[in-house]
């Protein structure tokens, strides 16, 4: 959990090459509080963005992912590589993030991010509670997050140096 002060808290979140990037939340009024992560789609959809709070951490991570087109013409069904439920192309799909001004990464994902209500919804039905769940689910997007973008936990939106870059 963590809280958000302001709008500037917000932007800080997110790394300095994506800030221009923002479509602030129209919803979202401060101080606000995250329970485990924050998530709303840009007005022409072409963007989700993401706000969780790095582990032992209050400091929350930002990222801007780019829905890629989804095919329109073959049915299809993918699986998201964060909270595991499959769905159609339209459901899952492609969601990529810009690495460098040279790289993007990008994985199979709920379009829309709302990854932590299927995982509530699978724990409900299985009669467990979703505690463990949303603590599997935080540690894949920090390891996204670590892995591909070079996120440190303590610092926050800060990208680790990496070699060649």
């Amino acid at each position: 959990m963590f809280r958000l002060e302001s709008d500037q808290a917000l932007l800080q979140a997110f790394r300095p090459r994506d800030r221009r990037l923002i479509e602030m939340p129209a919803e979202v009024r401060f101080p606000h509080f995250v329970r485990d992560y924050l998530v709303w789609t840009e007005t022409s959809g072409a963007r989700v963005y993401l706000v969780f709070g790095a582990p032992g951490t209050r400091r929350p991570v930002g990222v801007i992912f780019r829905r890629e087109v989804a095919p329109s013409q073959e049915p299809g069904a993918n699986m998201c590589d964060w909270c595991h439920t499959f769905g159609s192309n339209l459901e899952v799909g492609l969601l990529t993030v810009e690495v460098s001004s040279r790289r993007r990464a990008g994985m199979y994902l709920c379009r829309d991010l709302r990854c932590k209500e299927k995982v509530e919804d699978a724990a409900d039905r299985a009669g467990r509670h979703p505690l463990e769940a949303f603590q599997r689910l935080n540690a894949r997007i920090f390891h996204f997050a670590q892995e591909v973008l070079g996120i440190d936990a303590g610092a926050a939106a800060q990208p680790v140096p990496r070699a060649g870059q």
